[in-house]
């Protein structure tokens, strides 16, 4: 596959190119191969030729929420740096964002200009396009509540989804749930008028509950969903896992729901304390924990 990926990509093809620089966790084996794109038609234009030559590949954009193989990925990686925005400041503002923008970043761009609306993002890692895929959210607000559309390229080409497709729950989506071929491209995102103090206010008050309740250092983001009625950090809380480390994997010691690393650590030490506590947890209470963070790349043999 890749003297077809180096015909088909010339100089721009990075060839076993570590992912762990790309993940928020600084976790991650080698990529077979990568490209960058740096706007939604580059975006647009490699997938469309990876799926005509039916090569695999995945999309990282801030690398928040997923779980990358120490073995890596076998095939293309996909680096999503298409990060244009435009805001409409009318009678009923919005905001516009290719895939690949910081979400946080999108954020404090509109406070700036006095709207509010994603307040709750500014605490949110990860791109827009990982907020579309997964209905990421935050102290109470999430994309289910503020996406307006979303610019989709499926292999019939370009199509535009209104919110309702996406048939949003908690932290999932119809996309989750697809065997479709598809990529987010770009979404758009209402807003409404504020001052930019009361913005910045609020974001603040957010900003300073995370800081107070979530671990500092390298790590993936919330590792479980939290099961209908309770909180994931609460159950490994009382299972007594915090603190337990695996190498320099750590079930952090201010939040339970975030897995640290410490420098060095493999992705198989965080999968083998994430069996512990799903183990751990379903023993001592009768809950599952369901994970939160995607695991990506070549795990078919336990490292």
């Amino acid at each position: 596959m890749l003297p077809a990926l180096r015909a088909a990509f010339g100089e721009r093809l990075q060839e076993n190119v570590s992912l762990a620089a790309y993940t928020s966790a600084r976790i991650g084996g080698p990529a077979d191969a990568l490209i960058v794109v740096k706007s939604a038609d580059e975006l647009a234009q490699a997938v469309t030729r990876l799926w005509e030559m039916d090569a695999p590949f995945i999309i990282l954009g801030g690398g928040s929420n997923v779980l990358v193989s120490d073995k890596g990925v076998r095939g293309m990686v996909i680096l999503n740096r298409a990060k244009e925005i435009r805001f409409e400041t009318g009678d009923q503002p919005n905001v516009w964002a290719e895939a690949g923008a910081g979400f946080s970043n999108l954020a404090n761009r509109a406070a700036e200009l006095g709207l509010a609306g994603l307040e709750w993002a500014a605490t949110v890692p990860g791109t827009v396009g990982g907020a579309v895929y997964g209905n990421a959210g935050a102290f109470g607000g999430d994309m289910a509540e503020c996406l307006l559309s979303a610019e989709m390229l499926t292999e019939g080409g370009r199509e535009q989804w209104p919110v309702a497709k996406f048939e949003y729950g908690y932290r999932t989506s119809a996309l989750k749930r697809s065997t479709l071929k598809f990529v987010i491209l770009a979404a758009e995102m209402r807003l409404s008028h504020s001052t930019k103090e009361a913005v910045r206010f609020k974001m603040a008050e957010f900003i300073s509950k995370r800081k107070s309740s979530q671990p500092p250092g390298a790590s993936m983001g919330s590792m479980f969903k939290n099961p209908k009625g309770d909180f994931a950090g609460r159950l490994i809380e009382a299972a007594g896992l915090k603190g337990t480390r695996i190498g320099n994997a750590e079930i952090s010691t201010v939040h339970g729901n975030f897995f640290v690393n410490h420098g060095d650590t493999k992705a198989s030490d965080i999968r083998r304390l994430i069996e512990l506590t799903q183990k751990t947890v379903e023993e001592k209470f009768g809950v599952r924990l369901e994970l939160e963070v995607e695991l990506i790349g070549d795990w078919e043999e336990r490292e």
